[in-house]
């Protein structure tokens, strides 16, 4: 991607402020039309949201984006729909076993609002505040019993595949089980042996920096420094590392941006948490060789540098990516990294939500090398994560019709599986959007907002 040097959070302000008006009219739109007994909403088809059963990882996202809304604007009345969605739907997430979607559900939901109780956007209330930890607290807790133990002193939080199955995109939900360790929350186990939310982090944490993400060490042929692999495989009976997989990419041996980009976005966020812990959270921990604050610091940090180093390396210069950096269709597109993404193409889809969830990522891992007197390197990445927002909230992403009820056009869920809508007269998914990618751009938005208005930092964790 080519980086704009020149924006700056405030010159994105008009940019979010006519993003926040045009979402505002998108949730309600839902809110007015979807019954609870239709599921959950996904994705759109021809501009209106619908569901499609697989687990149920977005609900969050729905009652998720009308807080940020109300935190964006002050509008009461999507303050009041976040509130009713997560107090009639949102329980079933908190206690659900079969997922390792907690962070995706319930840090929206229950951890925008008691965000929002504590910053003081909204009356303090004991009841409701306790209300929200107790559902952090036990969503993190039922997210740590999902575990695979390995070799090393490590393990990981499986995936729906079952217990052989490590995805990447867990790094992202991981924020619930640090938010439930904030809050003072252990997961019991047999015999009352009480397990640290913090080491079962740290411990997923490592296990998918070593098997989904690449740091061109000769792993294997296709090892490029920075890419990440959708799902790592498992013998769960002595716990070698069998192979790479995905469900959503093109193959294990080439890079689902999505599953990069949630990487991306979980490693310098949990870094920024990480570093705001005292040293002695971290007294006799032992993940494999990484044994004190500094030690974890510094690997999430490499993590985080490679994991963006390869997204700015591998994006069309607009820093919106294809669905797939190693998609066959891709040799259709020459020089496809060294002009803007065409979404409107007839080989390959383009994956805006990628770019949402990526660009905070970005702006984290910036802001955090700024802080730590790195000035030059934390710039790159900043500016980089500005570069994909601008992008992002303009024409031909930013959804402007009034009778879509999706916020950023060309995001895809299931390419291999052709669950996409393909328009007519199109070959390829285009023009719709994803629940997922709404929310984070939301997010995404809120989160530049603030740092270009300086209200308090945008995180998970700082008022609980």
């Amino acid at each position: 991607m080519k980086i704009n040097t020149s924006l700056t959070p405030k010159s994105l302000l008009p940019q979010i402020s006519e993003l926040f008006k045009i979402s505002g009219t998108k949730i309600l739109a839902i809110h007015k039309r979807w019954k609870p007994e239709s599921g959950t909403p996904v994705f759109t088809v021809k501009g209106k949201y619908t569901t499609r059963g697989w687990t149920e990882w977005t609900q969050g996202f729905q009652f998720g984006s009308s807080l940020l809304q109300f935190d964006a604007e002050g509008d009461r009345s999507f303050l009041d729909n976040g509130i009713q969605g997560t107090l009639s739907t949102m329980a079933s997430h908190v206690s659900h076993i079969g997922v390792h979607d907690h962070g995706f559900n319930n840090i929206s939901t229950y951890g925008n609002l008691l965000r929002l109780y504590r910053e003081e956007k909204v009356p303090r209330d004991s009841w409701a505040e306790a209300y929200c930890e107790l559902a952090l607290k036990v969503s993190g807790a039922v997210q740590a019993a999902r575990w695979t133990s390995l070799p090393d002193n490590l393990g990981y939080i499986y995936s729906f595949n079952g217990p052989h199955s490590l995805f990447v995109d867990t790094i992202r939900s991981l924020r619930v089980l640090s938010a439930a360790h904030t809050l003072g929350h252990v997961l019991m186990g047999e015999q009352d042996r009480k397990i640290s939310l913090l080491e079962r982090m740290l411990q997923h944490a490592e296990a998918t920096a070593r098997y989904n993400v690449y740091f061109g060490e000769g792993r294997d042929i296709y090892d490029i420094r920075g890419r990440a692999v959708h799902e790592a495989i498992f013998n769960v009976t002595n716990g070698a590392f069998r192979c790479p997989s995905t469900q959503q990419g093109y193959s294990p041996f080439t890079t689902w941006t999505r599953g990069q980009a949630w990487a991306l976005a979980g490693y310098p966020e949990q870094l920024e948490y990480l570093d705001a812990l005292p040293e002695q959270s971290f007294k006799d921990l032992h993940v494999a060789d990484l044994k004190n604050k500094t030690a974890f610091v510094s690997r999430f940090l490499q993590t985080s540098i490679a994991l963006a180093d390869f997204y700015i390396e591998q994006t069309p210069v607009d820093g919106i990516p294809y669905w797939d950096t190693g998609a066959p269709g891709l040799v259709n597109l020459p020089d496809w990294r060294d002009r803007p993404a065409d979404p409107f193409n007839d080989y390959e889809p383009v994956d805006s939500s990628a770019a949402a969830i990526a660009a905070q990522g970005l702006l984290r891992l910036g802001n955090h090398l700024q802080k730590k007197g790195k000035a030059s390197e934390g710039k790159r990445y900043f500016q980089a994560g500005l570069t994909v927002a601008s992008a992002l909230f303009a024409e031909p992403y930013l959804s402007t019709d009034s009778e879509a009820e999706g916020l950023i056009l060309h995001s895809v869920y299931h390419r291999p599986n052709g669950w996409d809508h393909i328009p007519k007269g199109k070959k390829v998914p285009c023009g719709e959007a994803t629940m997922w990618g709404d929310y984070h751009a939301r997010e995404l938005a809120l989160y530049i907002k603030k740092i270009a208005e300086r209200q308090p930092y945008y995180d998970f964790w700082s008022t609980l």
